[in-house]
Protein backbone atom coordinates (compact mmCIF):
# COMPACT_ATOMS: atom_id res chain seq x y z
CA UNK A 1 0.00 0.00 0.00
CA UNK A 2 1.35 3.35 -0.83
CA UNK A 3 1.93 5.57 1.57
CA UNK A 4 0.40 9.02 2.23
CA UNK A 5 3.12 11.73 1.72
CA UNK A 6 3.01 15.46 2.88
CA UNK A 7 2.35 18.14 0.17
CA UNK A 8 4.70 20.86 0.62
CA UNK A 9 3.74 24.11 -0.63
CA UNK A 10 6.95 25.25 -2.02
CA UNK A 11 5.66 29.48 -2.76
CA UNK A 12 3.32 31.10 -5.18
CA UNK A 13 2.73 34.20 -7.63
CA UNK A 14 0.17 36.14 -8.88
CA UNK A 15 0.00 39.52 -11.10
CA UNK A 16 -1.44 42.66 -9.56
CA UNK A 17 -5.41 42.25 -9.25
CA UNK A 18 -6.60 45.09 -11.59
CA UNK A 19 -10.18 46.40 -12.34
CA UNK A 20 -12.20 44.67 -15.64
CA UNK A 21 -11.80 47.08 -18.79
CA UNK A 22 -8.31 48.67 -17.45
CA UNK A 23 -4.62 47.55 -17.77
CA UNK A 24 -5.28 44.12 -18.65
CA UNK A 25 -8.53 44.72 -20.81
CA UNK A 26 -7.05 42.73 -23.76
CA UNK A 27 -4.75 40.83 -22.61
CA UNK A 28 -6.99 38.41 -22.14
CA UNK A 29 -6.71 34.44 -19.76
CA UNK A 30 -4.12 33.36 -22.14
CA UNK A 31 -1.70 36.18 -21.59
CA UNK A 32 -2.41 36.62 -17.69
CA UNK A 33 -1.90 32.45 -17.12
CA UNK A 34 1.59 32.54 -19.17
CA UNK A 35 2.85 35.73 -17.38
CA UNK A 36 2.24 34.39 -13.83
CA UNK A 37 3.21 30.60 -14.63
CA UNK A 38 6.58 32.46 -16.27
CA UNK A 39 6.86 34.50 -13.23
CA UNK A 40 7.00 31.07 -11.09
CA UNK A 41 8.75 28.76 -13.34
CA UNK A 42 11.63 31.99 -13.27
CA UNK A 43 11.32 32.51 -9.39
CA UNK A 44 12.02 28.67 -8.60
CA UNK A 45 14.32 27.71 -11.29
CA UNK A 46 11.89 25.54 -12.67
CA UNK A 47 12.74 26.11 -16.49
CA UNK A 48 13.17 23.32 -19.02
CA UNK A 49 11.36 21.17 -16.18
CA UNK A 50 9.05 18.39 -16.46
CA UNK A 51 6.27 18.42 -13.77
CA UNK A 52 3.80 15.64 -13.10
CA UNK A 53 0.54 18.42 -13.94
CA UNK A 54 -0.45 21.77 -13.97
CA UNK A 55 -3.82 22.53 -13.32
CA UNK A 56 -4.81 25.94 -14.15
CA UNK A 57 -8.32 27.24 -14.67
CA UNK A 58 -10.89 29.58 -15.51
CA UNK A 59 -14.20 30.57 -15.49
CA UNK A 60 -14.79 33.38 -18.02
CA UNK A 61 -13.46 32.06 -20.92
CA UNK A 62 -14.04 31.64 -24.92
CA UNK A 63 -14.38 28.16 -26.24
CA UNK A 64 -10.73 28.62 -28.02
CA UNK A 65 -9.54 28.19 -24.35
CA UNK A 66 -10.77 24.74 -23.40
CA UNK A 67 -6.86 23.64 -23.19
CA UNK A 68 -5.68 26.93 -21.64
CA UNK A 69 -3.28 25.05 -19.04
CA UNK A 70 -1.51 22.97 -21.42
CA UNK A 71 -1.76 26.25 -23.55
CA UNK A 72 0.41 28.16 -21.12
CA UNK A 73 2.01 25.34 -20.22
CA UNK A 74 3.38 25.19 -22.95
CA UNK A 75 4.81 28.89 -23.14
CA UNK A 76 5.86 28.90 -19.44
CA UNK A 77 8.83 27.72 -19.98
CA UNK A 78 8.17 24.27 -18.19
CA UNK A 79 9.51 21.05 -20.28
CA UNK A 80 7.11 20.98 -23.27
CA UNK A 81 6.07 16.90 -21.90
CA UNK A 82 4.48 19.07 -18.80
CA UNK A 83 0.70 17.76 -18.59
CA UNK A 84 -1.82 20.26 -18.22
CA UNK A 85 -5.85 19.72 -17.20
CA UNK A 86 -7.85 22.78 -17.44
CA UNK A 87 -10.82 22.97 -14.59
CA UNK A 88 -13.69 25.01 -13.06
CA UNK A 89 -15.87 25.25 -9.83
CA UNK A 90 -16.07 29.41 -9.79
CA UNK A 91 -14.60 30.96 -7.43
CA UNK A 92 -13.15 27.70 -5.79
CA UNK A 93 -11.23 26.48 -9.00
CA UNK A 94 -7.64 27.37 -8.01
CA UNK A 95 -8.20 25.68 -4.63
CA UNK A 96 -9.79 23.19 -6.19
CA UNK A 97 -6.54 23.11 -8.49
CA UNK A 98 -4.12 23.06 -4.97
CA UNK A 99 -6.24 20.18 -3.87
CA UNK A 100 -6.18 18.29 -7.09
CA UNK A 101 -2.40 18.58 -7.32
CA UNK A 102 -1.85 17.92 -3.79
CA UNK A 103 -4.08 14.74 -3.77
CA UNK A 104 -1.94 13.23 -6.73
CA UNK A 105 1.32 13.81 -4.68
CA UNK A 106 -0.19 12.97 -1.77
CA UNK A 107 -0.41 9.43 -3.57
CA UNK A 108 2.30 9.74 -5.73
CA UNK A 109 0.82 9.88 -8.89
CA UNK A 110 3.53 12.77 -9.04
CA UNK A 111 6.03 14.61 -7.24
CA UNK A 112 5.73 17.99 -8.49
CA UNK A 113 3.13 20.46 -9.96
CA UNK A 114 1.93 23.98 -10.26
CA UNK A 115 -1.95 24.80 -9.50
CA UNK A 116 -3.47 27.86 -10.22
CA UNK A 117 -6.03 29.99 -12.55
CA UNK A 118 -6.73 33.37 -14.14
CA UNK A 119 -10.12 35.47 -15.05
CA UNK A 120 -11.12 37.98 -17.03
CA UNK A 121 -14.39 40.39 -17.11
CA UNK A 122 -12.69 42.36 -19.35
CA UNK A 123 -12.01 39.61 -22.58
CA UNK A 124 -15.64 38.14 -22.15
CA UNK A 125 -16.94 35.52 -24.65
CA UNK A 126 -20.08 37.39 -26.67
CA UNK A 127 -22.40 34.78 -28.68
CA UNK A 128 -25.73 35.44 -30.33
CA UNK A 129 -29.05 34.29 -30.71
CA UNK A 130 -30.29 30.92 -30.57
CA UNK A 131 -31.61 31.28 -34.14
CA UNK A 132 -28.45 32.96 -35.58
CA UNK A 133 -26.07 29.84 -34.31
CA UNK A 134 -29.23 27.70 -35.96
CA UNK A 135 -29.03 29.41 -38.87
CA UNK A 136 -25.48 29.39 -39.92
CA UNK A 137 -25.66 25.73 -38.94
CA UNK A 138 -27.73 25.06 -41.31
CA UNK A 139 -26.22 27.58 -44.25
CA UNK A 140 -23.18 25.30 -43.33
CA UNK A 141 -25.15 21.97 -44.22
CA UNK A 142 -26.40 23.04 -47.54
CA UNK A 143 -24.24 22.05 -50.60
CA UNK A 144 -24.97 24.81 -53.07
CA UNK A 145 -23.82 28.27 -53.17
CA UNK A 146 -27.59 28.79 -53.96
CA UNK A 147 -29.05 26.80 -51.08
CA UNK A 148 -26.33 28.33 -48.56
CA UNK A 149 -27.84 31.75 -49.73
CA UNK A 150 -31.46 30.59 -49.10
CA UNK A 151 -30.84 29.27 -45.90
CA UNK A 152 -29.24 32.42 -44.58
CA UNK A 153 -31.88 34.49 -45.52
CA UNK A 154 -34.66 32.86 -45.02
CA UNK A 155 -37.17 34.43 -42.64
CA UNK A 156 -34.00 36.31 -41.25
CA UNK A 157 -34.88 39.33 -38.51
CA UNK A 158 -32.16 41.86 -37.36
CA UNK A 159 -32.95 40.84 -34.05
CA UNK A 160 -31.06 37.80 -34.71
CA UNK A 161 -27.79 39.81 -34.68
CA UNK A 162 -28.41 41.14 -30.68
CA UNK A 163 -25.35 39.73 -28.76
CA UNK A 164 -26.07 37.68 -25.49
CA UNK A 165 -23.09 39.16 -22.79
CA UNK A 166 -21.85 36.65 -19.81
CA UNK A 167 -23.82 37.12 -16.88
CA UNK A 168 -23.03 36.48 -13.09
CA UNK A 169 -27.15 35.54 -12.24
CA UNK A 170 -27.89 32.44 -11.25
CA UNK A 171 -29.12 29.85 -14.23
CA UNK A 172 -31.88 28.44 -11.78
CA UNK A 173 -32.96 31.45 -9.82
CA UNK A 174 -32.49 34.08 -12.38
CA UNK A 175 -30.81 35.89 -9.26
CA UNK A 176 -27.53 37.19 -9.26
CA UNK A 177 -24.93 36.30 -6.22
CA UNK A 178 -25.59 39.66 -4.58
CA UNK A 179 -29.04 39.38 -4.70
CA UNK A 180 -28.49 36.06 -2.95
CA UNK A 181 -26.17 37.61 -0.50
CA UNK A 182 -28.80 40.60 0.24
CA UNK A 183 -31.28 37.65 1.13
CA UNK A 184 -28.58 36.01 3.36
CA UNK A 185 -27.72 39.24 5.17
CA UNK A 186 -31.49 40.00 6.09
CA UNK A 187 -31.81 36.27 7.08
CA UNK A 188 -28.84 36.43 9.47
CA UNK A 189 -29.67 40.35 9.93
CA UNK A 190 -26.48 41.48 9.44
CA UNK A 191 -26.06 45.11 9.61
CA UNK A 192 -24.39 47.89 6.95
CA UNK A 193 -22.14 49.29 8.97
CA UNK A 194 -20.66 46.04 9.91
CA UNK A 195 -20.41 44.99 6.37
CA UNK A 196 -18.42 49.04 5.89
CA UNK A 197 -16.60 48.13 8.47
CA UNK A 198 -15.25 44.55 7.22
CA UNK A 199 -14.43 46.18 3.79
CA UNK A 200 -12.73 49.10 5.06
CA UNK A 201 -10.38 46.28 7.59
CA UNK A 202 -9.79 44.57 4.84
CA UNK A 203 -8.02 47.47 2.88
CA UNK A 204 -6.44 49.05 5.84
CA UNK A 205 -4.70 45.86 6.48
CA UNK A 206 -3.79 45.10 2.55
CA UNK A 207 -2.00 48.51 2.47
CA UNK A 208 -0.35 47.74 5.61
CA UNK A 209 1.09 44.47 4.30
CA UNK A 210 1.99 46.16 1.11
CA UNK A 211 4.25 48.89 2.92
CA UNK A 212 6.08 46.40 4.84
CA UNK A 213 6.73 44.07 2.15
CA UNK A 214 4.78 40.85 2.88
CA UNK A 215 3.60 40.84 -0.97
CA UNK A 216 7.21 41.49 -2.95
CA UNK A 217 7.70 37.93 -3.73
CA UNK A 218 4.38 37.23 -4.03
CA UNK A 219 3.22 39.69 -6.38
CA UNK A 220 5.25 40.20 -9.62
CA UNK A 221 4.77 43.19 -11.42
CA UNK A 222 2.83 43.20 -15.08
CA UNK A 223 1.62 45.85 -17.50
CA UNK A 224 3.01 48.66 -15.93
CA UNK A 225 1.16 47.64 -12.10
CA UNK A 226 2.75 46.63 -8.79
CA UNK A 227 -0.16 46.98 -6.86
CA UNK A 228 -4.24 45.85 -6.89
CA UNK A 229 -5.68 47.91 -8.66
CA UNK A 230 -8.69 47.93 -6.03
CA UNK A 231 -6.83 49.05 -2.84
CA UNK A 232 -8.27 52.24 -1.24
CA UNK A 233 -5.89 53.06 1.98
CA UNK A 234 -7.71 56.51 2.02
CA UNK A 235 -10.70 54.59 2.40
CA UNK A 236 -12.99 55.78 5.38
CA UNK A 237 -16.35 54.31 6.85
CA UNK A 238 -18.03 57.46 6.15
CA UNK A 239 -16.87 57.31 2.34
CA UNK A 240 -18.59 53.61 2.18
CA UNK A 241 -21.52 54.83 3.94
CA UNK A 242 -22.28 57.45 1.31
CA UNK A 243 -22.84 54.70 -0.89
CA UNK A 244 -25.86 53.54 -2.29
CA UNK A 245 -27.17 50.06 -2.64
CA UNK A 246 -25.99 47.72 -5.11
CA UNK A 247 -28.65 45.38 -5.57
CA UNK A 248 -31.88 45.61 -3.38
CA UNK A 249 -32.13 49.45 -4.98
CA UNK A 250 -35.49 49.76 -4.49
CA UNK A 251 -37.11 48.63 -1.31
CA UNK A 252 -34.53 50.42 1.56
CA UNK A 253 -33.27 47.82 2.91
CA UNK A 254 -30.33 47.00 0.88
CA UNK A 255 -27.05 46.56 2.59
CA UNK A 256 -24.51 45.58 -0.62
CA UNK A 257 -22.57 48.48 -2.07
CA UNK A 258 -20.13 48.44 -4.29
CA UNK A 259 -17.91 49.08 -1.40
CA UNK A 260 -18.72 46.22 0.43
CA UNK A 261 -18.81 43.72 -2.25
CA UNK A 262 -15.92 42.27 -4.69
CA UNK A 263 -15.95 44.43 -7.99
CA UNK A 264 -15.07 42.70 -11.28
CA UNK A 265 -11.61 42.04 -11.46
CA UNK A 266 -8.70 40.55 -14.01
CA UNK A 267 -5.73 38.73 -12.75
CA UNK A 268 -4.04 35.63 -12.40
CA UNK A 269 -2.09 33.40 -9.56
CA UNK A 270 -0.09 29.86 -9.31
CA UNK A 271 1.54 28.01 -6.53
CA UNK A 272 3.87 24.99 -6.38
CA UNK A 273 3.77 22.39 -4.56
CA UNK A 274 5.62 19.45 -4.10
CA UNK A 275 6.73 16.16 -2.03
CA UNK A 276 9.16 16.78 0.77
CA UNK A 277 11.74 14.51 -1.55
CA UNK A 278 11.03 16.36 -4.68
CA UNK A 279 11.50 19.80 -2.53
CA UNK A 280 14.98 18.22 -1.16
CA UNK A 281 16.20 17.11 -4.55
CA UNK A 282 15.60 20.99 -6.00
CA UNK A 283 16.87 22.82 -2.82
CA UNK A 284 13.93 24.25 -2.23
CA UNK A 285 12.15 24.52 1.65
CA UNK A 286 8.56 24.56 2.24
CA UNK A 287 6.77 27.45 3.54
CA UNK A 288 3.90 25.29 4.96
CA UNK A 289 1.85 21.89 3.88
CA UNK A 290 -1.63 21.46 2.44
CA UNK A 291 -3.15 18.95 5.12
CA UNK A 292 -6.68 19.21 4.71
CA UNK A 293 -9.53 19.97 2.46
CA UNK A 294 -13.63 19.22 1.53
CA UNK A 295 -16.33 20.78 -0.63
CA UNK A 296 -19.83 20.82 -0.13
CA UNK A 297 -23.08 22.42 -1.52
CA UNK A 298 -26.51 23.69 -0.02
CA UNK A 299 -29.83 23.51 -1.96
CA UNK A 300 -29.80 27.79 -3.08
CA UNK A 301 -33.09 26.71 -5.06
CA UNK A 302 -34.95 25.58 -2.07
CA UNK A 303 -34.09 28.26 0.06
CA UNK A 304 -30.74 27.51 1.98
CA UNK A 305 -28.24 30.95 1.64
CA UNK A 306 -26.12 30.86 -2.22
CA UNK A 307 -23.21 31.51 -0.02
CA UNK A 308 -23.37 29.21 3.17
CA UNK A 309 -21.96 25.89 1.66
CA UNK A 310 -18.70 27.29 3.33
CA UNK A 311 -19.87 26.42 6.63
CA UNK A 312 -20.75 22.63 6.10
CA UNK A 313 -17.63 22.12 4.58
CA UNK A 314 -15.22 23.69 6.93
CA UNK A 315 -17.25 21.70 9.90
CA UNK A 316 -17.00 18.54 7.90
CA UNK A 317 -13.16 19.24 7.51
CA UNK A 318 -12.79 19.90 11.00
CA UNK A 319 -13.97 16.44 12.33
CA UNK A 320 -12.08 14.95 9.62
CA UNK A 321 -8.65 16.39 11.17
CA UNK A 322 -10.10 16.63 14.75
CA UNK A 323 -9.59 20.19 15.34
CA UNK A 324 -11.69 22.69 16.53
CA UNK A 325 -12.90 26.30 14.97
CA UNK A 326 -10.34 28.09 17.42
CA UNK A 327 -7.25 25.61 16.55
CA UNK A 328 -6.04 27.93 14.08
CA UNK A 329 -3.39 31.22 13.98
CA UNK A 330 -4.68 32.71 10.74
CA UNK A 331 -8.52 32.38 9.22
CA UNK A 332 -8.85 33.21 5.57
CA UNK A 333 -12.28 33.49 4.62
CA UNK A 334 -12.73 35.16 1.15
CA UNK A 335 -14.37 38.40 0.88
CA UNK A 336 -16.78 38.02 -2.24
CA UNK A 337 -19.25 40.28 -0.28
CA UNK A 338 -18.23 41.57 3.90
CA UNK A 339 -21.99 40.19 4.19
CA UNK A 340 -20.78 36.66 2.91
CA UNK A 341 -17.86 36.37 5.35
CA UNK A 342 -20.05 37.56 8.31
CA UNK A 343 -23.05 35.33 7.65
CA UNK A 344 -20.18 32.34 7.90
CA UNK A 345 -19.27 33.92 10.71
CA UNK A 346 -22.70 33.89 12.64
CA UNK A 347 -24.02 30.74 11.54
CA UNK A 348 -20.70 28.79 12.66
CA UNK A 349 -22.00 30.90 16.11
CA UNK A 350 -25.43 30.22 16.05
CA UNK A 351 -26.53 26.85 18.15
CA UNK A 352 -29.49 25.93 15.89
CA UNK A 353 -27.76 26.12 12.62
CA UNK A 354 -24.73 24.35 13.93
CA UNK A 355 -27.32 21.69 15.45
CA UNK A 356 -29.80 21.63 12.76
CA UNK A 357 -27.22 21.88 9.88
CA UNK A 358 -24.20 20.50 10.87
CA UNK A 359 -25.31 17.98 13.30
CA UNK A 360 -23.11 19.39 16.14
CA UNK A 361 -24.35 19.02 19.54
CA UNK A 362 -23.16 22.63 20.33
CA UNK A 363 -21.87 26.07 18.26
CA UNK A 364 -18.56 25.71 16.40
CA UNK A 365 -18.19 29.27 18.29
CA UNK A 366 -16.31 32.04 17.51
CA UNK A 367 -13.25 33.40 15.71
CA UNK A 368 -10.34 35.96 17.13
CA UNK A 369 -11.13 38.86 14.48
CA UNK A 370 -7.20 39.88 15.17
CA UNK A 371 -6.82 36.48 12.98
CA UNK A 372 -9.08 37.32 10.35
CA UNK A 373 -7.94 38.17 6.56
CA UNK A 374 -4.66 39.44 8.08
CA UNK A 375 -3.05 41.07 5.18
CA UNK A 376 -6.72 41.89 3.57
CA UNK A 377 -7.98 40.28 0.77
CA UNK A 378 -10.91 40.24 -1.71
CA UNK A 379 -12.43 43.01 -1.09
CA UNK A 380 -9.33 45.12 -1.52
CA UNK A 381 -7.36 43.16 -3.64
CA UNK A 382 -9.82 42.14 -6.10
CA UNK A 383 -11.78 38.65 -7.20
CA UNK A 384 -10.56 37.39 -10.66
CA UNK A 385 -12.97 34.36 -10.08
CA UNK A 386 -10.25 31.08 -10.77
CA UNK A 387 -7.19 33.11 -9.10
CA UNK A 388 -8.04 33.94 -5.58
CA UNK A 389 -8.16 29.87 -4.39
CA UNK A 390 -4.27 30.49 -4.99
CA UNK A 391 -3.84 33.65 -3.94
CA UNK A 392 -5.01 33.17 -0.47
CA UNK A 393 -2.74 29.68 -0.57
CA UNK A 394 0.08 31.25 -1.34
CA UNK A 395 -0.26 34.40 1.15
CA UNK A 396 -1.05 32.12 4.24
CA UNK A 397 2.11 29.37 3.58
CA UNK A 398 3.66 33.23 3.94
CA UNK A 399 1.73 33.51 6.93
CA UNK A 400 2.49 30.45 8.55
CA UNK A 401 6.55 30.72 7.26
CA UNK A 402 6.89 34.21 8.80
CA UNK A 403 5.49 32.70 12.23
CA UNK A 404 7.60 30.05 12.01
CA UNK A 405 4.78 27.36 12.88
CA UNK A 406 1.35 26.93 12.95
CA UNK A 407 -2.17 26.47 11.25
CA UNK A 408 -4.44 28.46 8.72
CA UNK A 409 -8.14 27.14 7.59
CA UNK A 410 -9.39 28.59 4.18
CA UNK A 411 -12.87 28.70 3.60
CA UNK A 412 -13.83 29.66 -0.25
CA UNK A 413 -17.77 30.35 -1.12
CA UNK A 414 -18.54 29.97 -5.08
CA UNK A 415 -21.58 30.02 -7.42
CA UNK A 416 -23.95 27.40 -7.81
CA UNK A 417 -24.14 26.93 -3.99
CA UNK A 418 -20.68 25.57 -3.16
CA UNK A 419 -17.74 25.77 -0.85
CA UNK A 420 -14.07 24.65 -1.05
CA UNK A 421 -12.19 24.29 2.09
CA UNK A 422 -8.43 23.64 3.56
CA UNK A 423 -6.21 23.36 5.97
CA UNK A 424 -2.59 24.58 5.37
CA UNK A 425 -0.14 23.93 8.40
CA UNK A 426 3.61 24.46 9.59
CA UNK A 427 4.82 22.02 12.18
Amino acid sequence: MTSIKRVAILGGVRIPFCRNNTAYADVGNFGMAVKTLGALVEQYGLHGLELGEVAFGAVIKHSSEWNLAREATLSSGLAPTTPGITTARACGTSLDNAIIIGSKIATGLIDAGIAGGSDTTSDVPIVYSRALQQRLLNVNRQKTPLDKAKAALRGFSFGELAPSFPGVGEPRTGMSMGDHTELMAKQWHIAREDQDKLALASHLKAAAAYERGFFKDLVVPFRGLERDGFLRADSTLEKLAALKPAFDKTSGQGTLTAGNSTGLSDGASAVLLSSEEWAAGRGLKPRAFLTHSNVAAVDFVHGEGLLMAPTIAVSRMLDAAGLTLQDFDFYEIHEAFAAQVLCTLRAWEDAEYCKTRLGKDKPLGSIDPARLNVNGSSLALGHPFAATGTRIVATLAKLLEEKGSGRGLISICTAGGMGVAAIVERP
